[in-house]
């Protein structure tokens, strides 16, 4: 044919993606992630917590110590998750990453509304999603 179409082009820009260096350098680091096993401990721990708050918080007689105790435990092993040097060196990877899709995203609204392709910057800040922002503050 003419032209690809656009589904067609964008499985080629995935595969564009699946080269580029920051995925592949996410892939190894969530690699590492996956072999550091105190890393994976304190996910579970996290995990287990939450669990844990859940069913307190469903309780018909609420115990607020225990809810409290309970919150610190988890902002304790959420701060050792993120002080990790895999989780460091995974976030800052990931964010390389989620900057380079999201202007890909940029690019593709902007020629949705009518903008030159060629022209469009990179615009930096708020994408209006908050999965693109990295941690849960």
């Amino acid at each position: 044919g003419l032209a690809m179409d656009v589904i067609t082009l964008a499985r080629e820009l995935g595969k564009a993606v699946q080269q580029d260096e920051r995925y592949l350098k996410m892939m190894t680091q969530q690699q590492a992630n996956d072999e550091d096993k105190e890393l994976q401990k304190l996910i579970g721990d996290f995990n287990l917590k939450r669990i844990a708050l859940n069913t307190e918080i469903n309780q018909a007689e609420k115990n607020q110590e225990k809810i409290t105790e309970i919150n610190n435990e988890i902002k304790d092993i959420y701060k050792k998750i993120m002080a990790n040097e895999n989780m460091i060196s995974y976030n800052e990877t990931k964010t390389e990453l989620d900057s380079l899709l999201d202007f890909v995203l940029q690019i593709l609204r902007g020629s949705v509304n009518g903008e030159d392709p060629e022209l469009i910057q990179q615009q930096s800040g708020c994408s209006g999603s908050c999965s693109s922002c990295s941690g849960c503050h």
